[in-house]
């Protein structure tokens, strides 16, 4: 179905005209974020000889993201394009344990099967080295996550329950929807009935599935133990699983009426629910390695931390308490560490975290962002990572050095790419503090240059020594880009987070603030000609400080709100809210403060766009609607984009153009009084 412009999009054919690019095609120019490949989802053949991976990428013609399978030797040889199906997408590939065939997720459709808008997902297999590939399952709502058996003769899937009763006909127009959930929308699911997901086996040979699990929560990240025996996976229970974040890990044997057994009694998250870290098990099917965080009141803001369950006794630990999130654990084969992504201040690093001493040894170094790993049972090792010139590239991991195996994007070699530095700095009550600082491709040390601050979402989330496309299109066109990491980021500590606990803009404002003082005070910012803007917690903290501070020019708030009386109910984060803010009847002082923005409307005087997707259940329209409805009210320059069709994170590839040349219009408009300034 075609989505519906509004009027606001009606520029798109102008802003994605050839003539549009900038002249000089060796600077990035945001025709350019399209041409990105995404590289992930690496996993090593049971022999350590191969890795298949997906490679993402926009498909202009059909102006939708593509992802295919490739493979590569663990040598560097052979890199090959395993699927080329433009009309579908594959992903989540996994090997047999024989290492003959790749299970994978696909939403194509079989050979003269009619043609439905809403394809379903499956689990189909293919030869390893590539060639036909075949659909094994066919539940009714499609296949969320699946995992291999250790034989290679069944898999787990998580499936919603049908939409419709198995054997009736799709009726003509959907059924009404109807809940009776606390939490009853979802920005990746949609509306929230009465439809779980959960747990089935499926014969890999003849398709047949069988439901293991049921009942009114829901499963996830399911894990088969290397001996067959059980299946790990990650569910929430109690009287109402929707009103808390204490996952915990479940077991159960793969056959029909087995009963589940709970593995893990922390009161708190046993998930991670960015990085989607499935349970690992140990070589010999003895222990699971997972994430633990905090107590429920903490939410996100604790750190993830490494954790060793015995599945005998139940008996858990954390053998390397370090006060940081880690990610993506992974066993050696002999069982005595762990391979785990470690992030601190501005990186992410792979290490070897040795058991039972804790002790840690990074395996990489340097300015970097590492996303993933794998690890084969003869010890080979490979690492997904980028740096701020390089998107995530794919590197088998040696002693003292990385081996390239596959670099997607070698075309950026032929583009005029702006550095970023590391500042070092201190918050008006003396907080130390970090940002990153990229300088305009062709800077001149002594002049003042127009200044385009970035807010990250999150809010406990951080900016990285990571390739940032839009950045690198600011920087050719000449502008500074500074990104603070204020309080409430990560990669400092639980205190460092839960800093803005409950007091969201007022602490972070000022930190955000301190960094821009600091590069006007270097000479490096003009400042009259600043410019701020971010996506998510990034536009609400972006709403905060100019409705705090007026010395910017220019505002971009994407996916943002800045009334948390208006978006109680309407986003999918009830439960969070009413966690650390209370409820709003309740708590009028805690929603006043978040609500400062909105309720301060009146002190904002910066030219500001504000931008949402419009299925966006994550940060609803509601939020921009509110925020621009102000300013136009009060006569304060503003625009409205809304997005069709799109949730949190735009995907369409004409969409992330048109917003990139929208957010380059816009700081010209109001910062571009002529060249730099000495």
């Amino acid at each position: 179905m075609k989505p519906i412009l509004c009027p606001a999009l009606l520029l798109v054919a102008l802003y994605c005209s050839p003539n549009a690019a900038h002249a000089d095609d060796t600077r990035f120019n945001p025709a350019d974020i399209n041409r990105v490949a995404d590289i992930g989802e690496p996993v090593l053949s049971p022999d350590g000889s191969s890795v298949v991976y997906t490679v993402s990428t926009a498909n202009l013609e059909r102006d939708e993201p593509q992802s295919d399978l490739w493979r590569v030797r663990y040598d560097g040889s052979g890199r090959v394009q395993l699927t080329h199906t433009p009309d579908s997408s594959e992903s989540h590939p996994q090997w047999s344990g024989d290492g003959k065939f790749i299970a994978f997720l696909a939403d194509r459709k079989l050979d003269g099967e009619a043609s439905d808008d809403d394809t379903k997902t499956q689990v189909w297999v293919m030869p390893a080295d590539g060639g036909e590939a075949r659909r094994v399952t066919n539940l009714p709502s499609g296949v969320e996550d699946f995992v291999l058996s250790p034989d290679g003769k069944q898999l787990a899937a998580i499936a919603f329950d049908p939409e419709y009763p198995v054997g009736t006909k799709k009726p003509k127009h959907p059924l009404p929807i109807v809940t009776d959930r606390f939490q009853f929308k979802d920005d990746d699911t949609g509306w929230l009935g009465n439809r779980h997901k959960h747990l089935y086996l499926v014969d890999i040979g003849s398709g047949a599935a069988t439901q293991i699990t049921s009942g009114k929560h829901d499963e996830q990240l399911p894990a088969w133990s290397p001996d067959g025996k059980l299946i790990a996976y990650v569910t929430k229970r109690g009287a109402d699983p929707d009103r808390h974040l204490n996952y915990d890990i479940y077991v159960i044997a793969p056959r029909a009426g087995a009963k589940e057994r709970q593995l893990t009694t922390f009161p708190g998250s046993d998930l991670d629910p960015y990085w989607g870290t499935r349970p690992a098990w140990s070589p010999d099917s003895t222990r699971i390695a997972y994430l633990q965080s905090g107590e429920d009141k903490w939410i996100y803001y604790a750190p993830w931390q490494l954790a060793i369950i015995d599945v005998a006794t139940g008996k858990a630990t954390l053998p390397a308490p370090i006060d940081r999130c880690f990610t993506k654990p992974r066993w050696a084969p002999d069982g005595r560490s762990i391979y785990v992504l470690i992030e601190q201040a501005e990186v992410t690093h792979l290490s070897r975290v040795e058991l039972p001493s804790g002790k840690i040894t990074e395996l990489t170094h340097g300015d970097r962002f590492d996303s993933d790993l794998d690890v084969s049972p003869n010890g080979h090792l490979i690492v997904l990572g980028g740096d701020n010139t390089h998107p995530p590239r794919l590197s088998a991991v040696e002693p003292n050095q990385l081996r390239l195996l596959d670099d997607q994007n070698a075309w950026l070699a032929g583009k005029k790419l702006a550095t970023t530095e590391t500042l070092h700095l201190q918050s008006a009550d003396g907080t130390p503090l970090d940002a990153l600082l990229t300088k305009p491709v062709g800077y001149v040390p002594g002049r003042r240059y127009p200044t385009i601050v970035r807010v990250h979402g999150g809010p406990v989330y951080q900016f990285s020594h990571e390739f940032m496309p839009d950045w690198q299109v600011y920087a050719a066109r000449g502008y500074v880009v500074l990104a603070v990491n204020p309080r409430g980021s990560s990669g400092r500590g639980f205190d460092f987070s839960k800093a803005i606990y409950a007091d969201w803009g007022n602490k972070d404002s000022q930190d955000v603030l301190a960094g821009v003082d600091r590069i006007v005070a270097l000479g490096v910012a003009d400042p009259a000609r600043l410019g701020i803007g971010g996506w998510s917690y990034g536009a609400i903290l972006t709403d905060e400080i100019i409705a705090r501070d007026t010395r910017f020019k220019a505002a971009i708030a994407g996916a943002g709100s800045g009334n948390m009386y208006g978006m109680y109910g309407d986003d999918e984060y009830a439960r969070e809210y009413e966690l650390e803010l209370g409820t709003p009847w309740a708590n009028r002082d805690a929603y006043d403060r978040a609500s400062y923005p909105f309720l301060h409307a009146d002190r904002i005087k910066t030219p500001t766009m504000f931008q949402c997707g419009e299925r966006d259940f994550n940060v609803p329209c509601i939020g921009a609607e509110q925020m621009y409805q102000a300013l136009r009210s009060l006569g304060v320059p503003t625009e409205l984009v809304m997005y069709p069709g799109q949730h949190h994170g735009l995907t369409v590839p004409s969409y992330l153009r048109d917003r990139m040349e929208r957010n380059l219009a816009w700081y010209d408009r109001y910062l571009k009084t002529g060249g730099a300034t000495p």
